[in-house]
């Protein structure tokens, strides 16, 4: 990536003196954990014999100690600053557990680290934020950046979550730009589909407090001989058609319908909580009488009392020295469940088995859009007479591209598929056929 993006600069230069800036002017560093990468990226640069350009062995994700036996970031952002940034970070990389990082990666949490942790199987946003982390301040520059992901850094992690926290952080920020769909089978150890994200933190007038999709996963032409599972490739005429929507695509509306804008509002949702009345077979609220397969305490009755909201009724059968017998326990929502439960266990009897009698109440999660009404919503989603609800304290986010571009493909008539099956049926008695003899 490094060598590529010079030689970038370098083929653009139209002067020798152009060139020669280039060659004077641009640094590269980069940071590999890899030995064997490390090694070629290092020969590599030994024969273009690019004295500017830094490659670092070690993790970039933790604190480089040049004491440790791991090596760690030995580009910190408070030495150094890029103007642009590229990784290509591996996917799922797991950094907590017995096999992670997790204890060393968790010394920045408070810094670099404090939009949020991502879960320990899967440290694709710490890459990110690390990138983040060394933009240039605004007035002292843009800085801007592309990362390679899979689709779990779109929408992994429910609202409140370390991820939905990063995605939060990143687009209330207005950090992300855009968002490239790339076709699946590009990658030799991995047939999935593929996201660029492309970042900035000066961004356009035109672009603030909006990203763009670009659905890109036509965009390329079979391998003449697969390579593990990359199967596929990207050309240069594909690489125009992306380069063309980016750049165009913010003024004008392309008439292929491949790039969507959105306000960074589009992706947040609300998670609300919600507890609402069952209904019976009768169309009417619900009463129900079933086990109570809880610890019977008066904490986990206290706790009844509190969803609940309302009378409840315990048939207990108890076991003593004197036999057993059923004893009926009434709490309504005022009453003190300590003192009734102390009363009933009085000569400490042992409990055999329990039900009990309430309203069936549900509790559930609702995921509503920003921007909607919701008590409305629920009233419209639910149908069912609302008890209370409770929205989270934060917003959530997630980027759903698959639902942003999705197109409706009738399915296969009966028919079609029928003389399919039959036309395969003959194929497979003539096979048969041939095993017979």
């Amino acid at each position: 990536m490094l060598s590529v993006a010079k030689e970038h600069l370098l083929d653009r230069a139209a002067t020798q003196k152009e060139k020669d800036n280039v060659e004077k002017y641009v640094t590269v560093h980069g940071h590999e954990l890899s030995p064997t990468n490390y090694a070629v990226c290092q020969a590599d640069l030994l024969i273009k014999n690019d004295k500017q350009a830094k490659v670092h062995y070690g993790n970039s994700l933790i604190p480089h100690d040049p004491h440790s036996r791991e090596p760690g970031d030995q580009l910190p952002e408070n030495k150094y600053r890029f103007d642009f940034m590229l990784s290509n970070p591996p996917f799922g990389v797991t950094w907590g557990g017995k096999d992670g990082y997790e204890t060393e990666a968790r010394k920045l949490r408070t810094t670099r680290y404090r939009a949020g942790m991502p879960r320990v199987n899967d440290g694709a946003l710490l890459f990110l934020q690390t990138m983040l982390a060394k933009m240039k301040e605004p007035d002292k520059g843009e800085s801007r950046m592309a990362i390679i992901f899979n689709g779990s850094p779109l929408s992994n992690g429910d609202c409140g979550s370390g991820e939905s926290e990063i995605r939060r952080w990143i687009l209330e920020n207005d950090w992300l730009d855009a968002i490239v769909l790339l076709p699946d089978q590009l990658f030799y150890n991995t047939g999935i589909f593929t996201y660029i994200w492309l970042l900035r933190n000066s961004k356009p007038a035109s672009h603030k407090n909006r990203v763009m999709l670009i659905d890109a996963r036509k965009q390329f032409e079979k391998e003449p001989k697969s390579f593990g599972s990359k199967r596929n490739r990207i050309t240069d005429v594909h690489r125009a058609w992306i380069e063309e929507r980016y750049r165009d695509g913010w003024k004008k509306v392309f008439s292929d319908d491949q790039v969507k804008i959105f306000r960074r509002e589009d992706f947040a949702f609300h998670k609300v909580s919600v507890v609402f009345w069952q209904f019976d077979e009768n169309d009417q609220p619900a009463i129900i009488t079933e086990p109570y397969e809880k610890t019977f305490t008066a904490a986990t009755l206290k706790k009844e009392q509190e969803f609940y909201d309302s009378d409840l009724t315990f048939s207990v059968r108890l076991k003593s020295d004197g036999g057993e017998k059923t004893e009926i326990l009434k709490i309504t929502a005022k009453d003190d469940v300590t003192k009734k439960i102390k009363a009933l266990m009085e000569g400490r009897p042992e409990v055999v088995s329990v039900t009990w009698t309430h309203r069936h109440y549900v509790k559930d999660d609702e995921y509503i859009p920003h921007g909607e009404n919701i008590e409305e919503f629920l009233k419209k989603e639910i149908a069912k007479p609302i008890i209370r609800w409770q929205d989270s304290p934060q917003r959530g986010y997630e980027i759903l591209p698959n639902k942003y571009f999705y197109r409706y493909e009738p399915p296969t008539p009966a028919k079609e598929l029928l003389a399919e099956f039959w036309k395969l049926e003959k194929e497979a008695e003539k096979l048969l056929e041939g095993l017979a003899r």
